[in-house]
């Protein structure tokens, strides 16, 4: 899912979020050491390369880098920008990452599918109240998510967690969608045009398009799917592989603890509102007026179960995932 989130979705073939209009953030900081062995706490690897997306989601990661949360754990990240989720597993299956950043629909479909033998080192991003929605034009009769059955919606990404909270949230209305012939992909910067031309009957939109949408007179939200059933989502969060946990546990732990800093600090939204303008193309006025998600300090495999739980209900997955597994608990 692409996401350019108050929260996230991101992102499988392609990034929840319009990347677009973000610019390309590449950063390092932290510690100097050589890339194994000899760090603090004897770090297995001192130097490691971090896949990003400048949107939202990810405000937290760029905390801790500015801070030197990383450098003091003896670690020096490198960033390298990612155009979606698709690129993230397949960049941490060729070992040109060590951990990434992307949406968990896409991490649990490579998977399963077994792209990749994926483990979950941090929680990013989950949904809050009108950080993703569903808009349609302003003067269109419809009210509600029934309404649009059998018309046209745009997702970023067909079958992921754009089209996901769509369906989740249809089904307690009552209405049903299907992947192929209900949704049409645009791209996240396209959605308001789209709207305009009449292309498709309606978009769902993550921040800071839901609020640029509402604001241009283009459109009106009919769905806020940062509310039940589909309140507090997990949207995103960070990922690596199972060998790269298993020889690297030290690493691992140092970046899941100055992470976790940066995620206590991103509760407070003025940290997040001055930050997004430094590594995306978000303005200082659009920070101020985004609704923003939430950003968890813990990981919490009940609330992944989630994820797997939905993509099982509407057949993205067949078979269990055992979320427990995959989750990489921090060292005491």
């Amino acid at each position: 899912m692409r996401s350019l989130a108050a929260a996230r979705p991101l992102t499988a073939a392609r990034s929840v979020v319009a990347l677009t209009l973000l610019v390309a953030a590449t950063a390092a900081c932290g510690g100097s050491g050589s890339d194994s062995g000899g760090g603090p706490g004897g770090l297995e690897k001192t130097r490691i390369t971090v896949g990003t997306m400048p949107v939202a989601d990810t405000a937290p990661l760029h905390l801790a880098m500015e801070k030197g949360y990383f450098k003091a754990e003896g670690l020096t990240v490198r960033t390298t920008t990612l155009s979606g989720g698709a690129e993230s597993v397949s960049r941490l299956r060729a070992g040109a990452l060590d951990i990434s950043f992307g949406n968990y629909v896409s991490y649990v479909l490579a998977h399963a599918h077994k792209a990749i033998d994926v483990r979950f080192v941090a929680d990013a991003f989950q949904s809050a109240p009108r950080t993703h929605a569903v808009l349609v034009p302003k003067d269109s009769p419809v009210q509600n998510l029934k309404d649009l059955e059998g018309k046209k919606i745009g997702v970023n990404t067909k079958r992921n967690i754009s089209a996901l909270l769509v369906r989740k949230a249809a089904k307690a209305e009552g209405a049903a969608f299907d992947d192929d012939k209900s949704f049409a992909e645009v791209d996240m910067p396209n959605m308001e045009t789209a709207l305009k031309s009449g292309s498709v009957d309606a978009v769902q939109a993550v921040e800071p398009f839901v609020t640029a949408i509402e604001n241009s007179g283009t459109g009106r939200v009919v769905a806020d799917l940062g509310k039940p059933p589909t309140a507090g989502f997990p949207i995103a969060g960070y990922a690596t592989t199972a060998s790269f946990a298993k020889d690297h546990p030290k690493t691992v732990a140092a970046f899941q603890r100055a992470l976790a800093r940066a995620q206590k600090q991103a509760a407070k939204r003025s940290a997040v509102v001055a930050a997004l303008p430094e590594y995306t193309r978000i303005t200082a006025e659009q920070a101020a007026r985004m609704h923003l998600g939430g950003y968890p300090v813990t990981l919490d495999p009940g609330r992944l179960r989630r994820v797997v739980d939905l993509m099982r209900e509407f057949g993205y997955v067949r078979e269990k995932v055992d979320v427990e597994r995959l989750v990489v608990r921090p060292e005491p």
